[in-house]
């Protein structure tokens, strides 16, 4: 039986996607100490917002990217609404990153990527 899945998106940008690249394209890395909660985003419109608006503005480049991971664990957060009706995602606390690694299903993918003008 195949297991349900959720898709999450997340901008990512330069020195993360590197780690990312490093895993295999299988894992998030650990969250720096003043990163407490590691935050997926439920949409690809409001990733890309993310993306252009932080990463490219601040390092000039920005990644967009989608993972699927398995429902029965994404079930135990509640979306967030952080302003506009698509500005929405999950809360997961860092020490918790680990595990929703380890229920990711197939690989991160790069589906956007975004560079200053």
């Amino acid at each position: 039986m195949i297991e349900e899945t959720v898709t999450l998106y997340r901008p990512t940008g330069l020195k993360e996607l590197q780690l990312v690249k490093q895993s295999g394209f299988k894992r998030w890395p650990p969250r720096l100490p003043e990163q407490p909660i590691f935050y997926p985003v439920t949409n690809e419109r409001y990733a890309t917002e993310i993306t252009t608006k932080w990463n490219v503005t601040d390092k000039g480049v920005g990644y967009v990217t989608r993972f699927k991971v398995k429902k029965s664990f994404m079930d135990q957060y509640e979306i967030q609404q952080v302003g506009s009706s698509y500005y929405t995602e999950w809360w997961i606390p860092a020490e918790e990153l680990e595990e929703l690694n380890d229920n990711i299903v197939g690989l991160i993918e790069i589906i956007g990527e975004y560079y200053q003008e």
